[in-house]
């Protein structure tokens, strides 16, 4: 089965539209303040207006409060809530309940225990997203373009469906499904020429790269 593909940070028309062309299943729009990808409610309802229904919008947020919610699926087409914080297992239950929607939880691995933690996670989240633990100290906790050990999913019975993300770009995504059999891929800052700017030819490199 061909590996899914998610750009994630997605913020103009162009790089929308070339992650669309070029067959990428998710495009993800980021609702945290601190990210140089950060969107407006307003823009970000203006590029989920342009998707195709087979391509679906994953909301990355951190944390978020109700309100923050409230605020942002009020007016933006969003199909999947990612949640890139600290999250407990019930928060995210609760919130895939109350918003009906599936929730995507992330969870940031250094090592075979932090890849464990993901167990927490059943019956709550419908999918686990396997990003590299951030630096110490950092603001993001996602998009830093850092890599973890791949050989930690190597033949791992995950407890959830799960995708991988963290330092991919082109040149290592066919490497990375190699060793992990990953369902799905997940990238942001391997498809941009600075941070929060995407390009469209890295995109399409990497879609192309992920489907050889």
């Amino acid at each position: 089965m061909p590996t899914l593909t998610k750009i994630c940070g997605l913020s103009t028309p162009d790089t929308l539209d070339a992650a669309i062309k070029r067959g990428a299943s998710h495009v993800g729009f980021v609702f945290f303040s601190k990210s140089p990808r950060n969107l407006t409610p307003d823009r970000a309802a203006s590029l989920a207006a342009r998707l195709p229904v087979h391509v679906k919008s994953v909301g990355l947020f951190v944390d978020p409060t109700d309100d923050d919610l409230d605020r942002i699926l009020s007016g933006v087409r969003l199909d999947i809530l990612q949640l890139h914080g600290h999250e407990t297992p019930e928060t995210v239950a609760r919130i895939a309940k109350t918003r009906a929607r599936d929730v995507w939880k992330a969870v940031a691995v250094r090592t075979a225990a932090d890849r464990d933690a993901a167990a927490r996670f059943r019956g709550a989240a419908a999918m686990i997203l396997y990003d590299a633990k951030p630096p110490e100290g950092g603001d993001l906790p996602g998009g830093n373009g850092l890599r973890f050990d791949w050989t930690l999913l190597s033949g791992h019975r995950h407890p959830l469906p799960w995708a991988l993300s963290g330092g991919l770009d082109a040149d290592n995504v066919s490497e990375a499904i190699r060793i992990t059999d990953a369902p799905l891929v997940d990238v942001s800052s391997g498809v941009e020429s600075a941070p929060g700017v995407k390009d469209v030819d890295k995109i399409a490199a990497f879609l192309k790269a992920a489907r050889t």
